[in-house]
């Protein structure tokens, strides 16, 4: 009996809406740190507003939207994910929007000389985000397939939940380098920025933002939304690498 009213509070308290000044957030992973710092100076200038930050792999935050998890805000890492929640009309459509751009790298601790694509096949791990909900995953599969190195690297791909671990793989050296986005590589402290992965094999990397359908209508959700498209907010971002 009372396991079963415990289980009823966390349903009661995953479904209650947001409390007034409360923002859900839903991010995609490689945004953890310019999102923390903007964050950090709305709740400054804005006393009385609480964060609660989701990070994770865009697929997977789709997913949990798209069975109930409450959140106010969703940017993805591309626009596939975006379009999915679009579809299932969770995500209100006018506020759609592109928040930033980003581009895909190669980077690691290797010895190793590694300055383009067809460098990888001397390397014996790389890591790379599960392409079934990871985006940058999903564009370094693209790259390498284009690139004509599926062959060259079959066996060699290790696979990580979301780009952040990409990079923890590549900073511990369980990997000899990994697919990242360059904002993400500018972070890492025992690796270095090998090369940039050629535009011409996958497709711009662009973060697509919106409202989610729950908080059209929440006043505080919307002067944050509004606040991200501030100068103030565009100088941090490219403070940390991202392209407006």
């Amino acid at each position: 009996m009372r396991r079963c009213a415990i289980l009823l509070l966390l349903i009661l308290f995953t479904a209650a809406p947001a409390i007034g000044g409360e923002i859900r957030l839903s991010v995609a992973a490689s945004l953890k740190d310019v999102i923390n710092e903007l964050t950090a100076k709305y709740e400054k200038a804005h006393p009385g507003t609480v964060f609660v930050k989701n990070y994770g792999a865009s697929g997977a935050l789709a997913g949990q939207i798209e069975n109930g998890a409450p959140a106010d805000l969703f940017i993805s890492a591309n626009t596939k994910w975006m379009d999915h929640l679009k579809g299932k009309k969770l995500v209100e459509e006018k506020s759609i929007r592109n928040f930033a751009r980003n581009t895909l790298v190669f980077t690691g601790s290797t010895g190793k000389k590694v300055t383009g694509m067809n460098d990888l096949a001397r390397l014996y791990k790389i890591g790379i985000g599960s392409p079934k909900s990871v985006p940058a995953g999903e564009y370094a599969q693209t790259a390498i397939k284009n690139a004509d190195m599926e062959r060259q690297l079959q066996g060699k791909l290790v696979m990580a939940k979301d780009v952040r671990e990409c990079l923890m793989y590549a900073e511990l050296g369980e990997v000899d380098g990994s697919f990242v986005y360059r904002t993400d590589a500018l972070q890492g402290k025992k690796t270095k920025l090998l090369f940039t992965v050629p535009q011409k094999l996958y497709p711009e990397v662009v973060y697509p933002i919106a409202l989610t359908v729950q908080a059209v209508n929440n006043r505080d959700v919307k002067g944050f939304f509004t606040y991200l498209r501030s100068l103030e907010a565009k100088s941090v971002l490219k403070q940390y690498g991202f392209i407006l």
